[in-house]
């Protein structure tokens, strides 16, 4: 995938390591450099960041397989500055099972708490005085490794278990809330909480750590797109994918010339097209960006069927229309032919979809 490494395959999971991720690595063997260290200083330091990331694999994997019990697909885990993301299908609308979901991340990291604690305890009580346990934590080495691994994964038990959304205690506190009340609401709710939360953090970056901003702004758009997103699914609950598909629309053919597309694209709103083959299947798709792209380097001679894309998935015209999110997540694909007893019905892209959304949205209001 463009801009991402993927460095393992783990019970059908790939984990990738975006490009960004070369950054934090570069800030640990700054703090390692600074520390004074020398050499040494900065590959444990680096080091330990590795394994600090390694851990938030694992939370993220404490995620991913507890959604695997409950049929939720994990399609990849992604390593960025900021942390891990695992791309779920799907969030399960039962409070209960989002509650076991979120809640077994951060429980990754207790454990591996618990599992060091008795190590860190017995290296500290050796110490004979307080300003020798300061003294040990200066510099990153062998000796306070262990140490560091501790408090870095206590450190992120309570940043995840933050209430505020996309961080897990977010969706912890939208599933308890959602026993008492409708999704939208405890969504609405728990996004309002974490974007005062991202203030706060936006407000304390100005005057402490640069990198709350970062966070704070993180946190603001993510609780903002959450709830967004689960009030357009709550609109679009209970209906078909042709209650919105436009059911006018050009059709192209393997054969037809770059240039007959062009005078289409001009001369009309239409800027993404199927390609029918002679039985009358659909073989590929066009869109704005692959013509301006071929146009752009003087490909213009090249017949439909030399740039259409060829990897596409249709959809179901009894389909429900809020599948159309998560298939634009999987996928990358945003137009989609409409299947209706095995012919083509229609189209449907994703402005048709916010079309839809917004008039619904008024008519409901």
């Amino acid at each position: 995938m463009k801009g991402k490494l993927n460095v393992a395959s783990v019970a059908g999971i790939r984990v990738e390591i975006h490009w960004t991720f070369a950054f934090i690595l570069l800030w640990a063997a700054f703090i390692g450099w600074r520390s004074g260290g020398g050499f040494e200083a900065v590959l444990w330091s680096v080091l330990l960041f590795l394994t600090i990331f390694t851990c938030v694999v694992l939370h993220e994997f404490g995620h991913a397989l507890t959604a695997k019990r409950y049929g939720v697909v994990t399609t990849r885990i992604t390593l960025l500055p900021i942390g891990g993301v695992a791309s779920l299908k799907s969030i399960p609308d039962n409070p209960r099972q989002e509650l076991i979901i979120a809640t077994m991340g951060p429980a990754v990291n207790v454990l591996i708490a618990v599992l060091l604690y008795p190590v860190i305890y017995t290296q500290l009580a050796a110490l004979g005085s307080q300003s020798q346990a300061k003294n040990l934590l200066l510099t990153i080495s062998s000796q306070n490794f262990l140490i560091y691994l501790f408090l870095s994964n206590v450190v992120l038990v309570i940043f995840n278990l933050i209430p505020a959304f996309p961080m897990d205690g977010g969706r912890i506190l939208r599933a308890i809330l959602s026993f008492r009340m409708g999704r939208v609401h405890a969504t609405q709710i728990a996004a309002r909480l974490g974007q005062v939360i991202a203030l706060l953090f936006l407000v304390l970056g100005l005057f402490y750590n640069p990198f709350l901003i970062l966070i704070g702004l993180f946190v603001f758009f993510g609780a903002s797109g959450e709830y967004t997103m689960v009030k357009q699914l709550d609109i679009l609950q209970g209906h078909k994918m042709a209650d919105a598909m436009m059911t006018h629309f050009t059709v192209f053919h393997p054969e037809d010339s770059l240039d007959l597309v062009a005078n289409v694209l001009l001369s009309g709103a239409e800027c993404q097209f199927l390609v029918q083959g002679p039985d009358n299947e659909i073989v590929g798709l066009l869109d704005k960006k692959i013509l301006l792209d071929a146009f752009h380097t003087g490909k213009n001679n090249l017949r439909v069927a030399d740039i259409m894309e060829r990897d596409f998935t249709p959809v179901k015209a009894d389909g429900d229309l809020k599948d159309i999110y998560r298939m634009v997540q999987q996928k990358k694909q945003y137009f989609f032919p409409v299947i209706r007893d095995g012919e083509l019905a229609g189209v449907i892209d994703m402005e048709n979809i916010n079309e839809f959304i917004m008039i619904q949205a008024n008519h409901d209001f």
